[in-house]
């Protein structure tokens, strides 16, 4: 069975006293997530995270330690996926969506983003991440 794995972040920032996380929203399926990608060759699991969430968004991150989550599932028939997630301090906050892949980059306040999220396994993933997050600020 042929096997994929992507790196991504779950990137936040504090703005105004809220915590808020960027979510995309992809052209392909129209689903919200987080930022993340497959791994190119001789990358590290970091870098890719860092590579894929800059050219989809045009943020910059720090990883935070502490975090890293692995969501496994089949995003097509006889295709398992790996998807590792690290949690990523935003260095800058002006986006700008990769044309080819991203319709929509918002900013959600935490409370709201399960709300925005399309699958659970994204949903779990921040609920696994929220105290961390908040531990943070």
């Amino acid at each position: 069975m042929p096997y994929e794995k992507s790196c991504g972040a779950i990137v936040f920032r504090k703005y105004h006293g809220n915590t808020e996380l960027l979510l995309i929203k992809h052209t392909a399926g129209g689903h919200w997530s987080f930022p993340k990608g497959h791994v190119e060759q001789d990358e590290t699991e970091e870098q890719t995270a860092l590579r894929e969430i800059k050219e989809e968004t045009a943020i910059d991150v720090e990883i935070c330690p502490g975090f890293r989550e692995v969501v496994t599932y089949s995003p097509k028939r006889d295709v398992m996926k790996d998807v590792i997630y690290f949690l990523g301090k935003a260095k800058n906050y002006n986006y700008v969506p990769q044309e080819s892949e991203i319709a929509q980059v918002q900013w959600v306040e935490i409370n709201l983003a399960h709300s925005f999220l399309t699958y659970d396994n994204d949903k779990q993933l921040l609920t696994r991440a929220r105290p961390l997050i908040r531990d943070l600020f």
